[in-house]
C-alpha cells in the first residue's frame, strides 16, 4: 500500500480527538507522530491493530488506541484495523483461534453450545476460555509480526523503486538536453 492510498482515507483529526472514548487520553492525542504516515508509524499501526483485532474482550479499540499512543504509531490505522473482527467475522475468527488453541494445548476440541445466560458465562465459557485466549494471542502475534515485516519491506521496495525511476528520469533529461553554447557576439557584449 502506498502513502497515497492512506491519504485518500485520511480522517479529520479534530473528529477523532473529540471522540467520546478517546477523550480519556487528553493531551496525549496532540503528538503529531500519531497522525503521520511513514514507514514506522504505518507498520507499527498494523501490528497494533491486527493484534488487538484478535483479543476476545470488549472495548479492544480503547486498548489498541492506548498502545498506539504508547508506541507512537498511526492512531487511526491502529483503531480501524481492530474492526477486522466485527459482528460478521467475529464467530469464524474466534472459532479458528479456539481450534488453534486446542491444537497447541493438545486437547480434544470440546463441543459447546452457546446460551445467552449468566450460567453459561460462568460454566460454559470456563471450558473454552484457555484455548481461545491462547489461540487468539498466537494468531494475533503472528499476524502482527507478519504485517509489520511485510509493510516495512514493501514500503522500502516502493521507495527504492521510486528513487531508481527518478534517477533514470534525471539521466534521460540530462542526456537529451542540448548543451547551451554562447555565440561569439554574446560573449563580447557587456
Amino acid at each position: 500500500m502506498t502513502k497515497k492510498t492512506f491519504k485518500r482515507f485520511k480522517l479529520d483529526v479534530a473528529d477523532i480527538k473529540s471522540h467520546k472514548y478517546l477523550k480519556i487520553f487528553g493531551t496525549l492525542l496532540n503528538d503529531p507522530n500519531l497522525w503521520h504516515l511513514n514507514r514506522y508509524s504505518v507498520a507499527t499501526a498494523f501490528s497494533v491493530g491486527l493484534f488487538f483485532a484478535f483479543v476476545p474482550i470488549p472495548f479492544h479499540m480503547i486498548l489498541a488506541a492506548a498502545v498506539a499512543i504508547l508506541v507512537r504509531s498511526n492512531l487511526p490505522i491502529s483503531v480501524a484495523l481492530v474492526w477486522l473482527t466485527n459482528p460478521l467475522t467475529m464467530a469464524p475468527i474466534f472459532y479458528f483461534t479456539f481450534k488453534i488453541g486446542t491444537w497447541i494445548l493438545g486437547r480434544p476440541p470440546t463441543e459447546f453450545h452457546f446460551e445467552p445466560s449468566l450460567h453459561w458465562l460462568t460454566t460454559g465459557l470456563k471450558s473454552i476460555w484457555t484455548p481461545l485466549l491462547l489461540g487468539s494471542f498466537i494468531c494475533g502475534t503472528l499476524l502482527a509480526i507478519i504485517s509489520n515485516i511485510t509493510i516495512r519491506l514493501s514500503w522500502r521496495y516502493r521507495v527504492n523503486r521510486n528513487w531508481k525511476a527518478r534517477k533514470k528520469r534525471q539521466k534521460f533529461n540530462n542526456a537529451t538536453m542540448l548543451p547551451y553554447t554562447r555565440s561569439q557576439s554574446e560573449v563580447l557584449e557587456p
